[in-house]
């Protein structure tokens, strides 16, 4: 090597630090969960469904059957996909169970 390195010697003579990127992670998408309305379902079921598979109290759980009543449907919450799935699905066991045309979907966010 001469005196004097030129840039192109002086970056080869050290190591350059290098740091790995970090992956960027993705949240999953969120699922909303609605009930929708029938002529057939009682209000009193619906709010019974709202308080135990939502864990909604019954204030809470009343405006949202109301919701469902008047506007067709209702949002019963925000979940990950699995759990969305879940609830669907216990929704809808319960309700046939009770011989009801209840219906339960959900949609991503």
């Amino acid at each position: 090597m001469s005196e004097n390195p030129t840039d192109n010697e002086r970056y080869d003579s050290h190591e350059l630090a290098v740091e790995e990127a970090r992956p960027k992670l993705k949240r999953p998408p969120l699922y909303r969960v609605f009930l929708l309305n029938d002529d057939f379902t009682p209000m009193a079921f619906v709010v019974d469904i709202l308080e135990t598979i939502f864990g909604m109290e019954r204030t809470r759980a009343t405006q949202v059957m109301l919701e469902v009543h008047t506007k067709g449907k209702g949002v019963c919450g925000v979940f990950n996909f699995e759990i969305a799935e879940t609830k669907v699905a216990q929704v809808m066991g319960i309700a046939r169970q009770h011989q009801h045309p209840l219906l339960c979907t959900m949609e991503e966010t």
